[in-house]
């Protein structure tokens, strides 16, 4: 089926997404670094993380225009659903030699989380990289459950009301944790289905963004309309983002990001089997298994709390600046490190190994080196200063150079 002829409904789209009101140009742009949030930062979010690839066969579905369908999107309120999920990252991250999986695994045995390895903020952080398969399930805000698979095991992460759950059964360690707030407020803390996935994509949509109805698609044996995002500047890494969404419910079934430079997709996630009715009470029960070590969270009350708002985003990364407008805007934050990347006595043969990973760079700035990946550039100068983006290297240099 040939794309449909609809709406390049920019400013409608746009409208549609920041649908609680006129939207707000610094908005706009702490918006635009929430989307390598949800993309990667999104598969260590808690349930719904939108994966699969779609089936063949284009269902003959009634034309709909771009503004149409994200209206139809908003306006859904889907509480309930079960289903299997995959999803694929590939960022070209280089191989070091499973250095990585210590650097994703965060928390969790590093002295710095509570040590456990059902510690949530280390284990989901492994969705960054790779091909995982999911189990998840909801029953309104405050009822998830996501289970990533394993050869032989299986980690699970349960939200039931005020508990969090977390069980790694390799080592039958359990993670206990009180949940902060009601469910409205904690499903705002972070991306948590294929819905909080698409909206913090729809967030980016300004003048510099095309936004289309691209034909149809079946996911998981569902007939979905393909809403198609393209930024129109030149100097960002991202190519389009593609959103299959159901034609009954209205609910995103599978989220694609590919980049400019071509090749796979950087994400590819969508539903490899969903049903929208009620899962089972018994889905969100959990006791701990007999034997198993129990860990507390040492201090739930401590947490600081996610931003409220998007315009809040600078302030609680510490100084976060952003420079330049739309998809090549650069993010930018003074760290105080002089020197660069770490070494001699103190930094030892790190810094060197870090070096090795990046570009050396050069320009009104002074020098530094570029860290790449497929989808996100990021520029540490020598005077302790990071810039990063979804840009290009080039573009990168231009900002920091701007920026002076």
């Amino acid at each position: 089926m040939a794309p449909y002829e609809s709406d390049d409904a920019v400013g409608a789209a746009h409208e549609g997404a920041a649908r609680d009101g006129a939207p707000r140009p610094g908005r706009r742009k702490a918006a635009r670094y929430a989307v390598p949030v949800a993309v990667v930062g999104v598969a260590a979010a808690t349930i719904g993380l939108v994966p699969a690839l779609a089936d063949s066969g284009d269902p003959d579905l009634p034309k709909i225009t771009a503004q149409q369908l994200i209206d139809k999107m908003a306006t859904s309120d889907v509480q309930q659903l079960s289903g299997t999920v995959k999803i694929t990252t590939d960022l070209g991250l280089p191989d070091l030699g499973g250095l990585e999986d210590g650097l994703l695994s965060g928390s969790g045995h590093d002295g710095s989380g509570d040590g456990s390895s059902a510690d949530p903020r280390s284990r989901l952080t492994e969705l960054a990289t790779g091909m995982h398969t999911l189990r998840v399930a909801a029953d309104g805000p405050d009822r998830q459950k996501v289970s990533l698979l394993e050869r032989g095991a299986e980690y699970s992460l349960i939200h039931d009301g005020k508990d969090v759950w977390g069980y790694d059964s390799k080592s039958n360690e359990v993670y206990h944790s009180t949940a902060a707030g009601s469910g409205k407020e904690r499903r705002a803390e972070s991306p948590a289905t294929p819905g909080d996935f698409a909206d913090e994509a729809l967030k980016a949509v300004d003048d510099t963004t095309s936004v289309t109805v691209d034909g149809t698609a079946q996911v998981a044996g569902r007939d979905a309309y393909k809403l198609l995002i393209r930024p129109r500047q030149s100097g960002t890494t991202v190519g389009a983002i593609s959103i299959a969404v159901d034609a009954k419910t209205w609910t995103p079934l599978k989220f694609t990001l590919t980049p400019r430079s071509g090749g796979a997709a950087v994400v590819d996630a969508g539903f490899t089997q969903v049903s929208f009715a009620r899962p089972a009470a018994s889905t969100f029960d959990f006791t701990p298994p007999k034997g198993a070590k129990v860990t507390e969270e040492k201090d739930a009350a401590a947490r600081t709390p996610a931003p409220e708002h998007d315009e809040d985003l600078a302030g609680g990364l510490g100084g976060l600046d952003v420079l330049g407008e739309g998809w090549t805007s650069v993010a930018t934050v003074d760290t105080g490190a002089k020197g660069g990347l770490p070494t001699g006595s103190q930094g030892g043969d790190l810094g060197g190994f870090l070096g090795s990973l990046g570009d050396p760079v050069s320009g009104k700035f002074g020098k530094g080196t570029v860290f790449s990946t497929r989808l996100v550039n990021a520029l540490i100068t020598d005077d302790g200063k990071v810039y990063a983006g979804l840009v290009t290297k080039e573009t990168l240099v231009k900002a920091a150079d701007a920026g002076k």
